[in-house]
């Protein structure tokens, strides 16, 4: 008897707890990377047949991993501000591309300061490196089980019409946020969590496509043209890149950092203001001396050979300006460094490449556990929280995610 009672003590003491991970994106597949399975048992449940839809879908024109900004310039992207200050210099960008080479996977800094995979890995290349690694470490895929909330205190999954209750000792949120529903990325969750009494704060569109009223012959000769190398300005913030026009207006990277005052604009007058630098290298006075003495060149072909303008951008001015401002060289010159734009909409949610609101960083602690469900935690895109792209939102969830693993594999040991 004694000794029977001996052995099931030993047992217990070293039967490993188990973690459910629900959803396989970016933050799934670092964390389960991250976690020690000698402590753990660790399961994924993923809805769609395979882990990463989102994670490959953002591969689609280039997989920009993270950025080569410097640490204080990085962390200040993110908002509300301070939000990663105390986890991302524990696992900033430079620890991650350190972290994909023990993976494999090379990566290189890209003119825009980006970083990527070297040039002959795929973005599958990427994610079957994930795959593989966390295989390696036991850790057990369950796709095609869809979280329908809780049964009690248990996880409540769909699999086909069948249903599945599911115990564990840790549970580990990573559902993503509300844009790309083919991707499985739709928010379906909010609900279970409402139920619960946790604040939810409602999804709107971040990074996406702004409205713009475009004239229909400007649409025919500009939609899907770029303007590159523009410097844009919402209130007192500038950025610079690259946009592209579409018929619903534009989009593009120097836009998608302006998110947040361009929303806020539109909340209030239901119309935003942006102002478009054409040639940012160029001071409006030594604009001006390459047009003013044109001989007898059109100002269509001075813009052109003396400002290397392509007929996108001159399309642009003609379009904003009357034919009076346009050949008024005082009012040209000045629209080149200062052209107005007015924004009249937003893209609709599924259509942005990220969101904004989730549940509210209140509801959470400095580890990403909600304060009324011990044991529960939230990471990722989930959250109420926002970056541009760039590299700065996978950084944020791969940054989540290696936080959390330190957390609780050290609280474990």
């Amino acid at each position: 008897m004694i000794t029977r009672f001996r052995y099931y003590s030993y047992f217990c003491y070293y039967m490993k707890k188990t973690v459910a991970i629900i959803g396989g994106g970016a933050s799934s597949l670092l964390l389960s990377a991250s976690l020690d399975t000698d402590l753990f048992d660790v399961s994924i449940y993923e809805k769609n047949k395979t882990l990463g839809r989102k994670f490959l879908v953002a591969g689609d024109g280039g997989f920009n991993l993270t950025h080569s900004e410097k640490e204080e310039l990085f962390i200040i992207k993110y908002l509300p501000p301070h939000f990663l200050n105390d986890h991302f210099s524990l696992f900033n960008n430079i620890h991650l591309r350190e972290w994909l080479n023990k993976l494999g996977i090379e990566t290189y800094i890209g003119s825009s300061g980006r970083i990527f995979p070297i040039k002959t890995t795929k973005p599958i290349d990427v994610l079957n490196a994930f795959i593989n690694k966390i295989k390696e470490k036991k850790v057990l895929i369950k796709t095609q089980h869809e979280w329908k909330g809780w049964q009690q205190n248990d996880l409540l999954f769909k699999i086909n019409n069948e249903e599945l209750i599911v115990k564990s000792d840790l549970v580990i949120f990573a559902l993503g946020g509300g844009s790309w529903k083919i991707t499985g990325s739709d928010g379906n969750w909010v609900n279970y969590f409402k139920e619960k009494k946790i604040n939810v704060i409602p999804f709107e569109a971040s990074n996406c496509s702004f409205k713009i009223n475009w004239k229909n012959d400007f649409i025919k000769s500009a939609a899907g043209q770029s303007l590159k190398n523009v410097m844009i300005k919402c209130d007192d913030i500038e950025r610079k890149g690259e946009l592209v026009i579409t018929e619903f207006g534009i989009e593009g990277g120097a836009i998608y950092a302006l998110s947040e005052r361009i929303r806020k604009q539109l909340s209030i007058n239901n119309t935003a203001l942006v102002y478009i630098d054409l040639k940012p290298q160029l001071s409006i006075i030594q604009i001006k001396s390459k047009l003013i003495n044109r001989g007898n060149n059109s100002l269509t072909k001075q813009l052109s050979t003396k400002l290397s303008m392509n007929s996108t951008q001159i399309a642009l001015l003609k379009n904003s300006l009357s034919k009076e401002d346009f050949i008024n060289i005082d009012t040209l010159c000045a629209s080149i460094k200062k052209l107005p734009i007015v924004l009249t909409g937003i893209a609709p949610i599924d259509e942005a490449i990220s969101t904004i609101g989730g549940i509210a960083l209140a509801e959470i602690d400095i580890n990403f556990e909600l304060k009324i469900l011990p044991n529960h935690f939230v990471i990722g895109e989930m959250l109420d929280w926002d970056a541009p792209t760039g590299g700065y939102l996978l950084q944020g969830c791969f940054t989540m995610a290696h936080a959390l693993a330190m957390h609780l594999n050290k609280n474990e040991r």
